[in-house]
C-alpha cells in the first residue's frame, strides 16, 4: 500500500475518533509501539498527525511516516489521560518518546546499618537494612557532600573495624579524620558525630547548625569537656569556612527547581537548576534525540523527572504549555502538598530561568559543535517568535535605492548565529522601473523560490529555517502571496527600525514583538539588519559608481552603453581608459581606430 493511501486511511480512522480526553498509541507494521501520547480531544490531536503535511517537523514526519495503525483508550479526564500517559511510556517506552528509563542515572548518599556506620555513595537501593538520603541526578554532587561531610565531621573514608585498635592512617596525622579506629572514641559520641553530619547533609549549614553546634561547644565547655569543645569550635570553623569558599546561587526561596530547554533542529537539551535551603545546590542537564513536540517534550519529561524524585513546592519553567494545570494537580497530588508550577516574567526568577536557558544552550552547543553565546541567543529569538526549535539558518533581505535609480536587493544568511559570506547574494530589481520597494521585496522573494525550486545553485538549493525581511508589516503582506504560490512553509518576520535606524521591534502581521529586553536576541536581530543593509547599500553604491563612470564614455561621439561596457570590461577603471594608447583602444572589441582617436582626444586635449 502506497504511504499516501496509508495516510488516507489513517485519517479517516482518527476522524472517527470521539471528542473526549484520552491516551492515543502509534504502532508500526509489525505492531511495535512507536510513539503514545496525551490529547483533551483524541479526535483534534491525532488528526493533525495525518493531516498537516509540510507544516510538521522532520522528527514528526518521519515517525508519522512509520504509523501502521494505532489504538486510543478512551478516560474520564485529561489529568486521567496524563497519568495513563505516563504509565504506558514507562512500561513500553517507545521509540519515539522522550525516556528516562530507569534509575541508571540515579545517585544515593547512603548511611550503613554496622555497629559504627558509615556515610558513603551508591547507585542502588541494594541494602534494605540501610538508610539513603536521595536520589540525586547528579554523580559529582554526591561525590563531593559526602567528601565535604567527611572533612567537617571528621569521619572515615576507610573499611576498617573499630572494635580494636588499629593504627591510625594518614588522614588521622593531618587532621581530616578522629580515627575512631585507635579505640579511643566511644561508640555513642561516634554515633552522635554521624547523626549531625546526616543533619547537615538533609538541612544543610546554615545558621541553625552553627546555632547548635555553638550550644552544645558552651554546654561542653560547662562540663569542662574542653576536648569535644575543640572538635565542636573546629566543626563550626569547617562549615563558616565551607559557606565563604562556596560560590552558590542565592534565591528568595527556600526550596525549588527551575527547568529551561533549548532546541536545535530535532535535538533538544533540558538544563535544570536545583534550589535547597535557599542556594543552588544542583544543577544537571539531559540530551533529547527523540521529540514531536514541545508541549509533549515538557509534559512528559516532568512526570518521568519527578516519578521517583524529590518534588519541590515552587517549579519555574521558560516556556508555557497547555498542561501546565494538569501538571500542577499532578504533583500535588503526588507530594500531599501545593506545588506551583511558574512562567516568571520579571526580577529575580525570571534571571534564574535565563541562567538555566543559558546552562540548556551552551550544553546543546558542546553536543552540536556550536557556541553557547550564539546558541543562547538563537533559542531565545525562537522563544520570542514562537518557533518550534531554534533557527539555525536565517536570511534576510533589504532594498536599496536612490529614488528608484539602481534598484538592487541584498540576500544574506546567518548560520548558527554568524555571517555565512558565501551564500550572500545580490539581485537588480528587473520587473518594473522606479521605486517600489513592496514590490521590489515581492520580485526578490519570488526568484529566490523559482531557484530552489530548479536546485541548480548551491546558496538558493535550500530553505532557511527563518526569512527576516528589513521592514515591517507593509513588506511582510507584500510577499505572503510569494510564499503561498510557492507553497513555501518558512516563518516570516520584519524588522522594524527606531527614528534613530536602530533595530526596534520584530514586526508581524499582527503587531510588534519588542526584543529590546531580551538583550542577546536583540544583539542577533541587530547584527543581521545591520549586515544586510550593509551589503544591499554596497551593492547598489557600486552599480552607481560603475554607472556614473560609464556615463563618462557615454557622452563621447559614436560610444554607447555597449562600447562603454566593453571598454570598462577590457581595461576594468577609467583611470586606465584615461592612460591608454591609440593602439590599446583599438585592441578592444567593436573600438576602430576613427573612435579610438575620438576617446584619445576627449582624455588627452
Amino acid at each position: 500500500m502506497s504511504e499516501n493511501l496509508k495516510l488516507s486511511e489513517l485519517k479517516k480512522k482518527a476522524n472517527r475518533l470521539p471528542l473526549t480526553p484520552g491516551v492515543y498509541i502509534m504502532k508500526d507494521k509489525n505492531g511495535v509501539i512507536i510513539y503514545i501520547g496525551k490529547a483533551k480531544s483524541l479526535k483534534n490531536r491525532v488528526t493533525q498527525y495525518f493531516g498537516l503535511g509540510n507544516q510538521h517537523t522532520e522528527k514528526v514526519r518521519k515517525m508519522v511516516s512509520l504509523v501502521d495503525d494505532f489504538e486510543y483508550v478512551l478516560c474520564d479526564s485529561e489529568f486521567e489521560a496524563l497519568i495513563l500517559e505516563n504509565s504506558l511510556i514507562k512500561q513500553n517506552q517507545p521509540k519515539y518518546n522522550i525516556l528516562l528509563k530507569d534509575d541508571k542515572g540515579y545517585h544515593y548518599i547512603k548511611i550503613t546499618a554496622e555497629k559504627w556506620p558509615k556515610i558513603t555513595t551508591a547507585m542502588q537501593l541494594d541494602d534494605k537494612a540501610a538508610e539513603y538520603i536521595g536520589p540525586y541526578y547528579s554523580a559529582a554532587v554526591v561525590k563531593d557532600t559526602v567528601s565535604q561531610v567527611r572533612k567537617i565531621f571528621k569521619l572515615p573514608d576507610c573499611n576498617r573495624s573499630f572494635d580494636k585498635y588499629t593504627k591510625p592512617c594518614l588522614n588521622f596525622h593531618i587532621g581530616l579524620c578522629d580515627a575512631p579506629c585507635r579505640a579511643k572514641m566511644s561508640l555513642e559520641l561516634y554515633k552522635e558525630t554521624v547523626n549531625s553530619a546526616i543533619s547537615f547533609i538533609k538541612h544543610g549549614g546554615g545558621e541553625n547548625m552553627i546555632k547548635l553546634l555553638q550550644q552544645k561547644m558552651e554546654e561542653a565547655a560547662e562540663k569542662l569537656d574542653f576536648e569535644y569543645a575543640a572538635k565542636l569550635r573546629d566543626r563550626i570553623n569547617a562549615i563558616k569556612k565551607l559557606g565563604d569558599s562556596q560560590k552558590v546561587v542565592m534565591c528568595n526561596y527556600k526550596d525549588q527547581d527551575v527547568f529551561a530547554l533549548a532546541v536545535i533542529e530535532n535535538t533538544a537539551c533540558i538544563a535544570v537548576l536545583t534550589f535547597r535551603n535557599n542556594k543552588l545546590t544542583d544543577k544537571k542537564h539531559f540530551i533529547i534525540d527523540t521529540f514531536t513536540d514541545k508541549n509533549d517534550l515538557y509534559s512528559q519529561f516532568l512526570t518521568q523527572y519527578y516519578d521517583t524524585g524529590e518534588i519541590p513546592p515552587r517549579i519555574l519553567i521558560d516556556n508555557d504549555i497547555d498542561s501546565r494545570e494538569l501538571l500542577g494537580q499532578w504533583l500535588c497530588e503526588k507530594k500531599g502538598k501545593k506545588v506551583e508550577i511558574l512562567l516568571p516574567q520579571r526580577g529575580e526568577q525570571k534571571d534564574l530561568v535565563d541562567m538555566c536557558r543559558n546552562n540548556a544552550a551552551d550544553n546543546l552547543a558542546q553536543k552540536t559543535e556550536l557556541l553557547g553565546r550564539e546558541m543562547s541567543a538563537l533559542n531565545e529569538l525562537a522563544r520570542l517568535l514562537g518557533l518550534a526549535s531554534a533557527p539555525r539558518v536565517i536570511e534576510s533581505y533589504d532594498i536599496s535605492n536612490t529614488a528608484g535609480d539602481e534598484n538592487v536587493a541584498g540576500m544574506i544568511v546567518f548560520r548558527d548565529g554568524k555571517p555565512y559570506k558565501p551564500h550572500h547574494r545580490t539581485f537588480k530589481i528587473k520587473g518594473f522601473i522606479g521605486q517600489d520597494d513592496y514590490r521590489s521585496m515581492a520580485e526578490v522573494l519570488d526568484r529566490r523560490f523559482t531557484e530552489y525550486e530548479k536546485g541548480e545553485n548551491e546558496g538558493f538549493a535550500t530553505l532557511p529555517d527563518l526569512i527576516l525581511l528589513d521592514g515591517g508589516k507593509g513588506q511582510i503582506s507584500a510577499v505572503e502571496p510569494i510564499f503561498k504560490n510557492h507553497n513555501i512553509n518558512v516563518p516570516l518576520f520584519g524588522m522594524v527600525k527606531d527614528s534613530k535606524h536602530r533595530t526596534r521591534a520584530i514586526a508581524t502581521n499582527g503587531g510588534d514583538i519588542s526584543i529590546k529586553a531580551n538583550e542577546s536576541a536583540y544583539r542577533l536581530v541587530t547584527a543581521i539588519q545591520d549586515e544586510v543593509h550593509r551589503f544591499a547599500i554596497t551593492y547598489h553604491k557600486k552599480r552607481r559608481s560603475g554607472k556614473m563612470l560609464s556615463s563618462e564614455l557615454t557622452n563621447i561621439d559614436g560610444v554607447g552603453q555597449a562600447k562603454a561596457t566593453a571598454l570598462m570590461k577590457h581595461f576594468k577603471t577609467i583611470k586606465a581608459i584615461k592612460a591608454a594608447t591609440l593602439e590599446q583602444l583599438c585592441a578592444v572589441k567593436g573600438i576602430n581606430k576613427s573612435l579610438a582617436e575620438k576617446i584619445y582626444n576627449e582624455f588627452n586635449r
